[in-house]
């Protein structure tokens, strides 16, 4: 059963909701999307909607493009409580949750290559054909072999929670996914850890994000059971992409001042288009509007019942 948030009632009067983007490159198309359907999930119940910069892979950060992106969502009429986070400066607390997991006994060290994993002629593959760690290390690390990445034990069993958009979705952790890496080789912390810690430490209940991220959520959930954190409620917006079905990449549609966001008229008509993109059906008055003047608009009229593919629970 869901609330008016399209969401669990639970939520409704407490809701914390986030936008993260990777400044990895501009602002487009869908990730301007993520960013309304998240506002507009949060604010239409009188949530809170933070804002954070997922710059954890350092090697992949394009210099003052976290800057960019702030300046944009400003000049598109969004407004965020509280400070801006950004993981590159939260690499102790993720440091903190790894040491835990694996004092419980929830993660081991591996020493695998992929190239190795890859060899490994029976090993099954995942829906995305990704080799799925076959458990080499599980029971210890070979002593011929020296760590390489840290690993999280999966459980047996199916993972099981319902989406607001998606509804009730299913992964066997063992089968379709396996014994997880939460810190790479080369040293950086994994995405899966690193946004279930940033998330619980924020009180974020509430998760809009796209499609795509849908099946990596029973992994954030299994670390979320092990760390004792609260399991958000989910949302998983439809997905922008090219004429040809492929995912839209940030080279395509950049939505940025840099960009020629700054012509009048630009920012509404893209605001325009990412409502009208997610099942509403803004009027034509507000076509020439100021963005503020729409995401109002939008946070009173906002129904997340229309949005494409809608699972009402």
């Amino acid at each position: 059963m869901t609330g008016a948030s399209g969401l669990s009632p639970k939520y409704e009067h407490h809701v914390v909701g986030r936008f993260a983007p990777s400044p990895t490159g501009p602002l487009h198309f869908g990730s301007l999307v993520a960013a309304v359907g998240s506002y507009l999930f949060a604010r239409r119940v009188g949530g809170r909607w933070l804002l954070r910069i997922d710059d954890l892979d350092t090697p992949r950060v394009v210099p003052c493009m976290a800057d960019d992106m702030l300046r944009t969502l400003e000049h598109l009429g969004f407004r965020w409580d509280g400070e801006v986070v950004r993981q590159s400066s939260r690499f102790e607390a993720y440091r903190t949750a790894l040491d835990r997991l694996i004092r419980q006994g929830d993660a081991y060290p591996c020493g695998c290559s992929r190239a190795e994993i890859a060899r490994i002629a029976s090993a099954p593959h995942a829906g995305d054909g990704s080799v799925i760690y076959p458990g080499l290390c599980r029971e210890g690390l070979p002593e011929e072999k020296a760590p390489r990445a840290i690993r999280v034990r999966v459980p047996d069993e199916v993972i099981v929670f319902r989406d607001a958009v998606a509804g009730e979705y299913r992964q066997d952790l063992a089968a379709e996914c396996g014994d997880f890496v939460v810190q790479r080789a080369d040293g950086p912390f994994a995405y899966h850890l690193a946004v279930v810690v940033d998330d619980a430490e924020a009180d974020v209940n509430q998760v809009v994000r796209g499609a795509d991220l849908l099946d990596s959520t029973p992994r954030q959930i299994w670390l979320q059971r092990l760390l004792g954190f609260p399991e958000p409620a989910y949302a998983h917006l439809p997905l922008v992409t090219n004429p040809d079905g492929s995912k839209l990449s940030k080279r395509d549609n950049a939505v940025s001042l840099a960009a020629g966001l700054g012509r009048p008229g630009t920012g509404s008509a893209l605001l325009i288009a990412a409502l009208r993109f997610l099942g509403q059906s803004p009027p034509a008055c507000l076509e020439r509007a100021p963005c503020d003047e729409i995401l109002t608009w939008g946070i009173a009229g906002f129904d997340p019942a229309l949005i494409p593919g809608f699972q009402l629970r």
